[in-house]
């Protein structure tokens, strides 16, 4: 069993965040993710596992830590995300961005919000401006305030999850909270 490591988690969770589940749930699994990521992507399926097997029990945070020096699509990708988070479309274009990781550029950007129904013209220009570029640096700080160096990097109720993050080891992880 893999212990979780206390830390003094900054900033918390707020109204900002981009989450699936109640605020009541006894368990919060918080990820630090990027879209071109292949372990992110990996890690994407095992959160819909533990959603499904526990319900209403657990919520689930996605903040943004594109690993943009190695790869400058990440950080476009992000923006594309919280570009869609603004017309109520962030999860439609985070699945989206994960099933096609491999194509990345603007040019996709735009087909993927034509394809969650987003308002083009306002995506278009929340893009060209940057507009959610500091959303985004905020997620990365917020990351390296955390100790975050790699992506996926994961913490259960503020405190970091050294441990893997298949299925079995985050479910056991995640039951001593509840």
């Amino acid at each position: 069993m893999t212990t979780a490591v206390l830390i003094q988690f900054t900033p918390p969770t707020t109204g900002r965040d981009r989450v699936r589940g109640p605020e009541s749930a006894a368990v919060t699994l918080l990820e630090y993710g990027d879209y071109k990521c292949p372990r992110s992507n990996e890690a994407r399926f095992v959160v819909r596992r533990l959603e499904a097997t526990l319900g209403d029990q657990m919520r689930f945070v996605f903040r943004n830590y594109p690993l943009s020096g190695l790869e400058v699509n990440s950080k476009h990708a992000a923006e594309a995300a919280e570009a869609s988070g603004a017309q109520n479309k962030f999860w439609e274009m985070h699945d989206l961005l994960f099933n096609q990781q491999h194509a990345l550029s603007d040019k996709h950007l735009r087909v993927y919000a034509t394809q969650c129904g987003l308002d083009m013209e306002r995506f278009n220009k929340d893009m060209a401006l940057h507009t959610f570029d500091f959303r985004v640096r905020e997620d990365i700080l917020s990351g390296h305030q955390n100790g975050v160096s790699d992506t996926p990097t994961f913490f259960i109720n503020d405190r970091l999850h050294p441990g893997p993050y298949d299925y079995e080891t985050l479910l056991s992880a995640m039951k001593e909270f509840l």
